[in-house]
């Protein structure tokens, strides 16, 4: 082979060989120990573009890092291959969701193998599969008999021109459906939940101890949204026996609350309105049957026309007055009650509804002297309410729940903003719901010797977008598992973020023919030691997979003292084009197999880990291709330098004694320590420009007369610490030199005697002023470098004989000698 690298011929061969030998399996009786590295496994969407390129990049090198540092790295690979642009596909296209699916996965599959990025793909799962499918199911009837899976009416996106359910991804921003244009609207339907809200408090106070990055952690305490207050009852007038039941995180405030408002959601709504009020509540009932919670919540828009009175009052329990009860888009049923006391002074969305309607606004707590704001939420004494007058906020809301609690109407208690989740999908391409419904039994578990339940695949896509499994009476048609009669299969399909929240625990054996979960594996590999993906799943996914992580263990499917999956997350960074994160649907990627086929995958790979922090945002802008082609060069060079025309034989005798050779190995044992330590924290950018910098710096001395020997350990160990970057061109250089596989061998560790600098030059001055530099040891003492600045001859000569009176000491930086 010619000294020209080759670079499609040598990294087709050494994918080939990774894979042969299987250098990156593990398998449960591997001794060394265990670290578990995972990207997020990706939907289908066809070829990569650039986004995957630098996540599965990042991931790459964690893994060929830490198989150097002696460690058995699991590094497994999938597909969250259900999901609606299939279905949408199949819809528009008339291509069945699964020969789609299934095509994208192999366009995807064939680019992240082109880049280089190895995987143990014995491991491979897809959650289409029937095997995954019917250990999804298994898992959902665990939790149904734990409870912890139940069926329940709740508010849906509905089309009335579609006659189906939508997805909130389906309803635009003018509150429409996306297929036909029709004006969407809120019905309450039957769905299916998981009850995650049973393990919010520890969901949520667990959080502190994770090593995940600050912002994630912050949103999920926020979705999780905890809550201390009050809950109690104020009686409304002229209906008997009739009370509207709040929650609040202020009870101290009651003496300030003059109107109560219900969502419109709330059952009193069409119960308490007048007849003379009826057509004002009717229009915000009608508003918000067409409006998201987002929308309903967000400030734009004119209060006046987001609520109504509905004619009646209820009695303030603080006061003792009646206030006004109105209907307002901006209180949600899914929180707290649904209804809320509202107190203008000291809440700003409640102060805007006021001066909107011309309601009262009493303040309850006194502000400083130079707030001149609306409502004021801070500290303060409180004022107009009677028995907590002269209180801070703290005492008073403990005076006010104990004022509840003793006169019998309230009591202390928690809320959250979080939800049960809402699983239910009326979609096809999804995992089914294994439930039957007959006449006498009512719903019926599937029996786990009968599943998977399985899609079928004759089935019609309308352009309705309706699921077609409502129409398949072979799908529909099922026989009751207690009663042998005739029953009528569940339609739903599963929410596919029930796929990703446990596919890492079926990761440690995917194999397993008796469990979802293996737990001697599971134990051996989890938790996931390094999990990286984008900020966009940082509520959601993550969230749901905490959760079922403990759902799991509870019902006896993973091991019980397993709690979090997760022991550190990395949010990488997105690339953008247009101002936006490249995406098929925006239209916006540029594909990486122009670039495999001009300069290689080590060349594009090391553009993304050298364009700028990996936790940041990138765009890819006209010069990206120049960096490209930079880095292209830079590869050339080392190749040069290492088997090429500008490497030398290899001698075997050493000189240590030159300048230049001691030089070297310190500059390569800094280098060591720097890239290590930013692999460590995934601060690539640094660590490729240190292995530019020693690469030059072997030049130099190569080209200075430095001892051959150095040189040539220097470019072995620049090999060993690029191939976690440029994975092929160093494995093949490294082969070419020593013999040796670079991945399998140990990462080169720092003489920490070598990382010190050999001698520091030290200030000394006389009176404040410089007047000598001298040379000592970087760790020299106080003692020593008092010494090192009176010994010397400028320093005496400005003393002219006289002893000092101080000397300040601050080795190795300055010694100041006062006379």
């Amino acid at each position: 082979m010619s000294d020209a690298y080759d670079f499609r011929e040598v990294e087709e061969r050494w994918q080939r060989r990774w894979a042969d030998e299987g250098t990156y399996q593990v398998d449960l009786d591997d001794p060394r120990p265990k670290y578990y590295v995972l990207c997020m496994y990706p939907y289908p969407s066809g070829p990569a573009h650039q986004g995957h390129v630098r996540n599965y990049t990042f991931g790459d090198v964690l893994v060929r890092y830490r198989t150097m540092k002696g460690d058995a790295v699991l590094t497994p690979f999938g597909f969250d291959s259900f999901g609606l642009p299939a279905e949408n596909a199949a819809i528009k296209g008339g291509e069945h969701p699964r020969v789609y699916t299934e095509k994208r996965i192999a366009e995807l599959k064939r680019s992240v193998q082109r880049l280089g990025a190895v995987y143990d793909w014995r491991r491979e799962l897809r959650s289409h599969d029937a095997d995954y499918i019917k250990w999804n199911q298994v898992i959902f009837e665990e939790l149904l008999r734990a409870g912890l899976a139940y069926r329940a009416k709740a508010p849906v996106n509905w089309c009335p021109g579609c006659q189906t359910v939508l997805a909130n991804e389906q309803v635009l921003s003018d509150g429409t459906c996306e297929r036909s244009g029709d004006v969407v609207e809120r019905r309450y339907l039957e769905q299916w939940f998981l009850r995650i809200t049973k393990y919010a408090d520890e969901l949520l106070e667990s959080l502190d101890a994770l090593d995940w990055p600050e912002r994630v952690k912050t949103m999920q305490r926020n979705w999780i949204g905890r809550s201390e207050g009050a809950q109690f009852r104020m009686p409304l007038v002229g209906h008997e026996h009739l009370e509207v039941e709040v929650f609040t995180t202020r009870p101290d405030t009651g003496f300030g609350m003059t109107y109560a408002v219900l969502a419109p959601e709330h059952p009193l709504a069409d119960v308490v309105t007048t007849p003379e009020q009826r057509e004002d509540v009717e229009r915000i009932l009608e508003h918000a049957r067409h409006s998201t919670d987002l929308e309903r919540l967000s400030a734009e828009g004119a209060l006046e026309k987001r609520g109504a009175f509905t004619g009646a009052h209820c009695v303030n329990p603080f006061s003792g007055e009646p206030v006004p009860v109105y209907v307002a888009e901006y209180v949600l049923g899914s929180y707290g009650t649904g209804a809320i006391m509202a107190v203008p002074a000291e809440d700003q969305r409640d102060y805007d509804f006021a001066k909107a309607y011309g309601l009262p606004i009493v303040r309850t707590v006194e502000p400083p002297g130079d707030f001149d704001g609306e409502a004021w939420t801070g500290d303060g004494a409180h004022v107009n309410s009677e028995w907590m007058n002269g209180l801070d906020v703290d005492a008073a809301k403990a005076k006010a729940i104990e004022w509840l609690e003793r006169e019998g109407i309230g009591h202390r208690t928690v809320n959250y903003r979080l939800r049960d989740w809402l699983i239910s999908r009326q979609r096809y391409w999804g995992c089914p719901i294994p439930v039957v419904y007959c006449p006498a039994d009512g719903m019926v578990p599937v029996p786990a010797e009968e599943l998977p339940i399985l899609l079928p695949e004759d089935v019609e896509f309308r352009p309705t977008g309706e699921s077609p499994l409502r129409f398949h009476e072979g799908f529909r048609r099922a026989t009751c598992p207690t009663c042998g009669g005739p029953a009528v299969r569940e339609t739903d399909t599963m929410d596919t973020f029930v796929d990703s929240s446990w596919y890492f625990l079926r990761f440690a054996n995917p194999h397993d023919e008796y469990a979802p979960v293996d737990k001697a594996a599971a134990r051996r590999f989890m938790p996931v030691d390094r999990y990286i993906g984008g900020i966009t799943h940082a509520i959601l996914h993550l969230l749901y997979a905490r959760f079922y992580t403990r759902a799991l263990g509870e019902v006896g499917l993973s091991p019980a003292e397993l709690r979090e999956p997760f022991s550190q997350l990395f949010c990488q960074g997105m690339i953008r084009l247009g101002g936006s994160a490249m995406s098929k649907s925006r239209g916006n990627v540029v594909s990486p197999d122009q670039y495999f086929e001009t300069v290689g995958a080590d060349a594009l790979r090391l553009f993304h880990l050298f364009i700028g922090p990996a936790v940041e945002d990138v765009d890819w802008t006209d010069q990206s291709d120049d960096i490209i082609e930079g880095c292209s060069r830079y590869l050339a060079r080392v190749w040069r330098l290492a088997v090429g025309e500008a490497a030398g034989s290899r001698p075997v005798e050493t000189d240590d004694s030159s300048v230049g050779s001691s030089d070297l190995r310190r500059e390569v044992h800094r280098t060591i320590a720097r890239v290590s330590d930013d692999i460590e924290r995934y601060a690539f950018n640094t660590a490729v420009a240190a292995l530019m910098e020693l690469t030059n710096s072997i030049y130099k001395h190569r080209g200075g007369g430095a001892d051959p020997v150095a040189v040539e350990d220097a470019i072995d160990t620049l090999l060993e610490l690029l191939a976690p970057f440029a994975p092929h061109l160093a494995a093949e250089a490294y082969e070419r030199r020593t013999g040796k596989h670079v991945h399998i061998q140990p990462w080169p560790v720092a003489d920490p005697a070598l990382l010190r600098a050999e001698r520091v030059k030290m200030p000394v001055q006389v009176n404040g002023k410089t007047r000598d530099v001298v040379e000592v040891d970087p760790d020299v003492s106080e003692e020593g470098a008092v010494a090192a600045a009176l010994a010397s001859d400028r320093v005496q000569g400005f003393l002219g004989g006289k002893e000092p009176t101080r000397v300040i000491a601050r080795p190795p930086k300055i010694v100041n000698v006062l006379v």
